[in-house]
């Protein structure tokens, strides 16, 4: 970065870090033990638009990988766009095994980026509820590097105050973005109520 960009205001975008990923199961202790929320067993990727005959090859090879990496033949997931035409593909894994949906993740992320869709991959999501069943995701910022919780509530409203009270929690274990016009509401995701 030379000096015309500091000037300009230019900034370097953050490398990837898909290992980011795997700090989730130790959030998932934290928030547990200090909110009582637990995962869902269900995480969402979401990437920007990759069309026609790409897209179809795309889900086969995430199946496929999925199918091989789990041992278990007709894992649950399933492809679809939203209606800003974004695609998702969401897995689910028992609640109990939130390090396999994670590897699940990371490893449909790395895939996608290896096939040169890198720079289709937005966000990755996984889900949680509190033994009220109140809703939240940590989201996971693919071209920042970083992540943020996100709580909606019915009638497309979101629960700020528990954002930032999950933020403050789960600082330790996730590289958390500081900037909060990032917090990107995900209505309707796939695997997230709300």
């Amino acid at each position: 970065m030379g000096l015309l960009d500091v000037l300009l205001g230019r900034t370097k975008p953050v490398k990837p870090d898909l290992d980011q990923l795997f700090g989730l199961p130790s959030a998932a202790i934290t928030l547990q033990a200090a909110m009582g929320f637990t995962p869902t067993g269900a995480g969402s990727v979401c990437f920007s638009s990759i069309e026609g005959g790409a897209f179809a090859q795309v889900q086969q090879e995430v199946r496929a990988l999925l199918d091989a990496d789990s041992g278990r033949e007709g894992v649950p997931v399933e492809f679809s766009r939203d209606s800003f035409g974004y695609g998702w593909l969401l897995s689910r894994r028992p609640s109990d095994d939130l390090p396999a949906l994670v590897n699940d993740l990371h490893a449909v992320n790395s895939s996608l980026q290896d096939s040169g869709f890198g720079p289709h991959l937005l966000c990755s999501l996984v889900t949680f509820e509190d033994p009220e069943h109140r809703p939240l995701a940590l989201v996971y910022l693919y071209k920042r590097g970083t992540f943020y919780p996100f709580a909606p509530q019915p009638g497309q409203k979101r629960d700020n105050a528990l954002e930032l009270q999950v933020k403050a929690i789960v600082k330790d274990d996730l590289r958390i973005e500081q900037d909060l016009g990032r917090w990107f509401a995900l209505w309707g995701a796939p695997g997230l109520p709300g």
